[in-house]
């Protein structure tokens, strides 16, 4: 038997469009860090850009479990002397969902040069309303 490789010229990528409105977090995270991976397909390849797009919409609405809109903190650090900053999650929702999303998906991809291109496949959006409706979304049931 022959081995299968997929070529780039071959693969059609799809737009899917996920509503996070009762989503909880992480799941919602994983099951989007699998389709910008491609591992949905059934030929996929770990070392190829597989994917397919991502909207999620109504980013604010996602759902935590427990505490962890007052004790989950999220760290940057700007490079100067006590430039150290920690917002809390629920901070976070309310100010800018768009990033909390963007960073639960991003820590599931890998963290090379494909993460770096994969990433860019995902549009996160805080109400229901996108401008990608020429690209004919499907929707992606979670």
């Amino acid at each position: 038997m022959k081995t299968y490789v997929a070529k780039t010229e071959d693969l059609v990528h799809r737009w899917y469009i996920v509503d996070a409105e009762g989503a909880t977090l992480g799941r919602l995270a994983s099951r989007v860090a699998q389709v910008i991976r491609g591992k949905h397909r059934p030929d996929f390849s770990p070392h190829m850009d597989m994917g397919d797009h991502v909207i999620i919409v109504n980013a604010e609405k996602v759902y935590v479990s427990g505490d962890k809109r007052e004790q989950k903190t999220y760290t940057r650090y700007s490079g100067y002397q006590s430039g150290l900053t920690t917002r809390k999650l629920g901070d976070m929702l309310a100010d800018k969902p768009e990033e909390v999303l963007t960073h639960a998906v991003k820590g599931m991809l890998p963290k090379n040069r494909l993460g770096r291109k994969l990433i860019r496949k995902l549009r996160v959006y805080r109400g229901s309303g996108h401008p990608h409706v020429g690209q004919m979304p499907e929707t992606l049931e979670i």
